[in-house]
């Protein structure tokens, strides 16, 4: 019901979409968590540093990112029918770079992992580990919602988590 003082709703204005740099400006303000995605693709190990993770259920258990179509990791990376979410410590700032960068075999020393599961490749040293079947896949913008359902959960110390903040990566501090 309606208040008799309250003021009738306002239209809202016909505008434009915020362009690319200005959202990403504003967004770049909202911290995000850092995960490293691994999967297997036909025998060889792929993998790419995101911050778009997040859970979707409980029951059951699902998570989910988004990966942006332009990916040189994607065509390999949606052929996987299992991967791997690696939450990073504040203290793996540089496994989040290397796994973010262009042209380098990610793979390779220093970056200690194993294969598990499916021959997915787990990366060691992380904070947590899920093993995830994949589920949904959308295409959604420029992006690709890329959904899995969590068969392993391994938190192997847990830490404070590696973020990601105004284009760098930092820690957190809790406030006592």
């Amino acid at each position: 019901m309606r208040s008799a003082h309250a003021a009738p709703p306002s239209r809202a204005p016909d505008r434009r979409p915020v362009d690319a740099d200005r959202f990403r400006q504003a967004l770049g303000l909202h911290p995000a968590g850092v995960v490293v995605v691994t999967a297997d693709a036909a025998g060889e190990p792929v993998g790419l540093t995101a911050t778009s993770f997040t859970s979707v259920s409980l029951a059951p258990p699902l998570v989910a990112f988004y990966i942006a179509e332009s990916s040189a990791t994607w065509p390999k990376l949606r052929r996987a029918d299992a991967f791997g979410v690696h939450l990073l410590a504040d203290d793996q700032a540089a496994v989040a770079a290397r796994f973010a960068a262009k042209g380098v075999d990610r793979f390779g020393p220093p970056t200690a992992w194993r294969r598990g599961a499916w021959g997915v490749p787990l990366l060691d040293d992380t904070a947590v580990r899920l093993l995830c079947r994949r589920g949904d896949t959308r295409r959604i913008g420029d992006h690709w919602l890329v959904v899995g359902e969590v068969v392993e959960a391994e938190v192997t110390a847990p830490r404070p988590p590696l973020l990601y903040h105004q284009g760098t990566f930092g820690g957190f501090t809790a406030r006592s």
